[in-house]
């Protein structure tokens, strides 16, 4: 596949072109993609704010992170984010309750998907937190696998219309990372240690998906 031109783009062009896919009566699904420190999280929490809760709801990957105790059972603790310490097969069999909601005959509280969580204070997913109605047009989603092409992530990206792929300079995503894993309690050393490592790693493998996705985007 072709990688797509990268596109600079100002954030409320992204409002405006985020709002030509929701469209009231059809059901669409938006996912922002990006490597660690990309701005994922911000750009989505940004997009429904803007759009508003009549229009657009967000529904993360990081809901879908495998508690500590599984990750230290199976010992990826120290790994956590990789691609494997996520339940990919739960994500997408979520996107696919998400596509096929407004088709359902089901009614009143019944019809509401809800969807998991992730605590940051905690560290830890929470599950049945985020209410999802059918009669929502947009449902927003991010996260760092949504492209990668193996596993159960293709099932989920089969459920999405459009994947957004964001790409800052390098040096704006490296230190968006340091400062985020410092604001969590780890010691300026330590957090240059972790973006350089796990990290690094994962954006590597994310940032090779680039490719499949419909835009890669730069905010100006």
């Amino acid at each position: 596949m072709i990688e797509p031109d990268l596109e600079e783009l100002s954030l409320e062009e992204v409002f405006a072109q985020a709002r030509d896919l929701a469209t009231t009566g059809e059901r669409h699904i938006l996912g922002f993609t990006g490597a660690p420190g990309a701005g994922k999280s911000t750009v989505a929490e940004q997009v429904v704010a803007a759009l508003g809760p009549e229009l657009a709801v967000l529904v993360p990957m990081d809901g879908f992170h495998l508690a500590n105790e599984v990750l230290l059972a199976l010992g990826r603790r120290d790994r956590k984010g990789a691609h494997d310490t996520f339940d990919a097969a739960g994500y997408a069999s979520l996107m696919q309750r998400i596509r096929n909601q407004p088709s359902t005959t089901l009614t009143g509280d019944e019809a509401i998907v809800y969807a998991p969580r992730f605590a940051r204070e905690l560290e830890e997913p929470i599950g049945s937190s985020l209410p999802i109605r059918p009669e929502t047009p947009l449902i927003v989603t991010e996260g760092n696998y949504l492209l990668l092409d193996s596993g159960s992530w293709p099932a989920a990206r089969e459920c999405i219309d459009q994947v957004w792929f964001l790409s800052p300079l390098e040096s704006v995503r490296h230190d968006r990372l340091v400062r985020r894993h410092e604001a969590f309690g780890k010691s300026h050393e330590d957090a240059e240690l972790w973006a350089l490592g796990s990290d690094q790693r994962n954006a590597e493998l994310i940032e090779s998906t680039a490719g499949r996705a419909e835009r890669v985007l730069r905010l100006l």
